[in-house]
């Protein structure tokens, strides 16, 4: 059975346990990075996991779970729908597109995010985050049932992302790295090796103040976990800790304009095509304002994997 676990802030520093519905079980052991408990932790939170929790569960204490430094590798329009709207022909896709973000953008599931003064276009996405168990130094063919054997854990994650730097600077790394722009957790949830399976029929769903954003399932991924990693060995090393965000569903506040008119538009000269861009962007009401809470929630439909619940104001 898959268990979840948290990283907490104690007086004496940051901590480790086992959650058990509205409880934890503190690790005994002291593990400072996540490739530290990836490494050394297993006995711990495998003992933990059948122990009676000792303290209770506070969200508002949770810190993310992906300690820095590390990798964050990214791959865009990967959900068949969320490709579509982008003008992608998702059967006609042969690679993946692949970008990252900083580390500092990491951050807790539960807390605030602070939209940068000159940023009006804030968005969310949310993703399937898998924490990756062991180096990658070279080309491998990574099968399916071979996903365990790369693969730690699953997670949330939320790609916030600045569209106003993104695109018209073409900047994925800047526009999505700003200091919190990846809030992950509230825990990592270790999967048996059966419970792998699981990963291609997960439900998914964001909303903002109430109202439903996003929602889909990762058995509409256009690249699965196991060829991705494939992919994504043939060009970067890969350390235990680092962490791929799988894609995002459609719904996000992004919104682009048929293939048709994006072709005339693209006629323009490119400061006015910007420009365009922009004002028709801040017409939408669905990007993110301060006050705004984001909801994100990641299990599955049986309920033998739940990934927990984000909970992030907009600052």
């Amino acid at each position: 059975m898959a268990v979840n676990i948290a990283r907490f802030a104690m007086e004496s520093g940051p901590h480790w346990g086992v959650v058990q519905g509205n409880g934890i079980v503190p690790l005994s052991g002291d593990y400072p990075t996540t490739a530290a408990l990836i490494a050394h932790g297993e006995h711990d939170w495998r003992s933990a996991s059948r122990a009676t929790a000792t303290a209770a569960f506070d969200a508002n204490r949770i810190l993310p779970p992906v300690t820095a430094p590390c990798r964050i590798f990214c791959q865009g329009a990967n959900y068949r729908q969320h490709m579509i709207e982008s003008g992608l022909d998702p059967d006609a896709k042969t690679f993946n597109m692949f970008f990252t973000k900083s580390d500092a953008s990491l951050s807790a599931a539960t807390g605030v995010v602070r939209r940068p003064p000159h940023v009006v276009l804030l968005d969310y996405e949310i993703e399937l985050a898998l924490v990756f168990r062991r180096s990658i130094s070279s080309p491998v063919t990574i099968t399916r049932d071979a996903l365990k054997d790369y693969v730690f854990a699953a997670t949330i994650a939320n790609d916030i992302s600045a569209r106003d730097v993104q695109l018209p600077q073409t900047q994925f790394f800047k526009g999505k790295s700003y200091r919190g722009f990846c809030p992950i957790g509230p825990w990592l949830t270790i999967l048996e090796p059966p419970e792998f399976a699981l990963l291609d029929n997960l439900d998914l769903r964001l909303s903002v103040n109430g109202v439903l954003r996003q929602n889909d399932t990762t058995a509409n991924l256009v690249f699965k976990p196991a060829e991705t990693i494939s992919e994504l060995s043939t060009f970067a090393n890969i350390a235990p800790g680092d962490v791929l965000l799988t894609g995002t569903p459609s719904g996000c506040a992004l919104h682009v304009p048929p293939p048709l008119i994006r072709r005339v538009l693209q006629l323009l000269p490119e400061r006015r095509f910007w420009e365009l861009f922009i004002s028709s962007q801040r017409r939408r009401s669905d990007y993110l304002k301060p006050g705004d809470t984001i909801t994100a929630t990641i299990r599955s439909a049986d309920g033998r994997l739940d990934l927990g619940e984000q909970t992030t104001t907009v600052a």
